[in-house]
């Protein structure tokens, strides 16, 4: 599996084990920051596929990538996210993470995406989890200042289990879930998506 972000990306292979490579700043790549040459603290840019270390022996079923943050979910359902955190993408204090951190306010979860300054999840009961920036409506909570923790997505939006999440740069989308019954008095074009916010 992969996850392509703006300017980095992140492979799972079969064996399990998790690369990254591309533009490291702001920690998106999950390599513990490393001091270079001169001393100072660096996230030098990758430029062929790296092993996230502390990754090794977690098993990651699914993983995202967006502009400077990354995140998976491994085999239990929990979320680890990692890279830049000023506009509360992640629900923890520091400013960045250059290393996977585990998000503990989240119910178990299956499906993970990344936006430019945002972060939505699929939890195991088919509700949509989102955070972050709220730019346009993004995050589809209705709130007005930074979601810095996850809300569940409620109101006329998602009405029925979500069964995918996907984000781009300022919007997010998802498929609902839907039974046979509903699904023969509905048109094909109809199921395809439910589009949450769109800027």
């Amino acid at each position: 599996m992969a996850a392509l972000g703006s300017e980095h990306s992140i492979v799972v292979t079969d064996e399990g084990v998790t690369l990254s490579w591309g533009g490291g700043s702001s920690g998106r790549l999950g390599h513990d920051r490393q001091s270079s040459l001169l001393g100072f603290l660096s996230n030098a840019c990758e430029y062929t596929p790296r092993v996230i270390n502390r990754l090794e022996g977690v098993k990651v079923k699914t993983v995202a990538a967006g502009l400077l943050h990354s995140a998976y979910v491994d085999e239990n359902g929990n979320v680890f996210v990692f890279g830049e955190n000023v506009v509360g993408k992640f629900s923890f204090g520091s400013d960045n993470s250059s290393g996977p951190s585990m998000l503990s306010d989240l119910p178990m979860s299956e499906e993970i995406a990344c936006g430019g300054y945002h972060t939505c999840v699929v939890t195991g009961n088919r509700e949509l989890y989102t955070w972050g920036s709220i730019e346009n409506g993004c995050v589809g909570i209705g709130c007005t200042d930074v979601a810095r923790s996850p809300q569940r997505v409620e109101g006329p939006f998602v009405r029925q289990l979500v069964s995918k999440v996907r984000a781009s740069y300022w919007n997010l989308m998802c498929t609902p879930i839907i039974f046979s019954a509903e699904a023969e008095r509905m048109s094909s074009h109809a199921l395809l998506f439910y589009f949450v916010l769109c800027v």
